[in-house]
Parts: structure tokens; sequence; C-alpha cells
């Protein structure tokens, strides 16, 4: 059975740092990509960064580049999340998902197992 755990989410002050951290069971993890979304109250789903476990090359949304890394540790099956400069608008639900071969991080298309999320809440 594939499982996607997000942890790490927590209240930060504007300015802070997080680390989320999804682990990845129940497939070969190199061979599906893992990306990272956010939903925020009465907003649409965001993806914000995303990676591929085979070759390593990652996207992301403007709004977290520079803010935001997202890298892969393969012995672990897990994908991280490192955000810095944290802003009240980054204030979401975090979700991890699985992405196959063609699979969106702008849309989502392609991501077919997701995470039960981490609140990320950063205040001001």
């Amino acid at each position: 059975e594939v499982q996607l755990v997000e942890s790490g989410g927590g209240l930060v002050q504007a300015g802070g740092s997080l680390r989320l951290s999804c682990a990845a069971s129940g497939y070969t993890f190199a061979d599906y990509g893992i990306g990272w979304f956010r939903q925020a109250p009465g907003k649409e789903r965001e993806g914000i960064a995303c990676i591929s476990n085979s070759d390593f090359t990652s996207y992301y949304v403007d709004s977290v580049k520079g803010r935001f890394t997202i890298s892969s540790d393969n012995a672990k099956n897990t994908v991280y999340l490192q955000m810095h400069s944290l802003k009240p608008d980054d204030t979401a639900t975090y979700y991890c998902a699985r992405g196959d071969i063609g699979s969106s991080c702008r849309t989502g298309y392609g991501y077919d197992h997701w995470g039960q999320g981490t609140q990320v809440t950063v205040s001001s």
C-alpha cells in the first residue's frame, strides 16, 4: 500500500524557518517524483515544489523561489521541504504527493497518492 506521511508543520513567526518531511512507503521510491502542494482556506491548491527522485531535477513556484528548498534522501525514502523567510501568506495546509512520469507540479496532474497534510501557520 502506497503511503505518504507529512510531518514538521507548526506555528512560526514571520521570518522563521520550518522543515517539512514526507516519508514514503509501499513503492519503489526512485521510480516516482514527489511534490509539495499547499492549500489555504478559500484558495485553490497550489503546487509549490516538486522533485524527480531519479535525476533530482526540481521545480519551484515563483512565490517560494529563493526561500524554499526541496531535497530527497533516497536511502530514507523521504523528501524534505526546507522553508526559510516564512511569511503570513505561506500559512496553509501542506501536502506531499507522489508524481508519475509526465506529472505537472503546476496543476497536480499525475500526482496519484497524497498524504494527510500538515498545517503551517506563520504569524505576523
